[in-house]
């Protein structure tokens, strides 16, 4: 059995036509327009997000830490100074985590954006160089 028809007799529908940097198929299938849109904006966009999130957790730890300059003093002898004191480092040590999370995530948004980037233009090259060879012209030569 095809798996056009298997995937309908299990789905109850046909499959979506595919294609590649939104050419047909040689062959006359897929056929399906260009549906995949892809840009490198977003993922730098994500990693400024977690960059700007990363800054404003490391600005919270200094105001915990400012906040609570003085309490151990002020609340000596008191049961809730050490409950207090034991909260402050639970909350140092998560925010420190978002931060570092953020920071890290940062990068490795940007970086997902400038290799996409980098990606999306060699396969235009590589597509439009094979439509050249496939019309009988000469494949024009990489930038860079």
């Amino acid at each position: 059995m095809a798996l056009d028809a298997k995937w309908q007799e299990i789905i109850g529908e046909r499959p979506a036509a595919m294609s590649l940097a939104g050419l047909p198929a040689p062959d006359g299938g897929g056929g399906g327009g260009p549906d995949l849109k892809a840009e490198v904006g977003p993922w730098h966009s994500a990693g400024n997000t977690a960059g700007e999130l990363k800054t404003s957790t490391a600005s919270s730890v200094t105001d915990l830490d400012t906040a609570n300059e003085g309490v151990a003093g002020g609340t000596a002898g008191f049961d809730s100074t050490a409950a207090l004191t034991e909260i402050l480092g639970t909350w140092k040590t998560r925010l420190g985590n978002v931060r570092d999370e953020a920071g890290r995530l940062e990068g490795a948004l940007k970086a997902a954006g400038r290799d996409f980037g980098e990606r999306e233009l060699d396969t235009q090259r590589k597509v439009a160089a094979e439509g050249d060879k496939q019309n009988g012209q000469s494949a024009p030569k990489k930038e860079g």
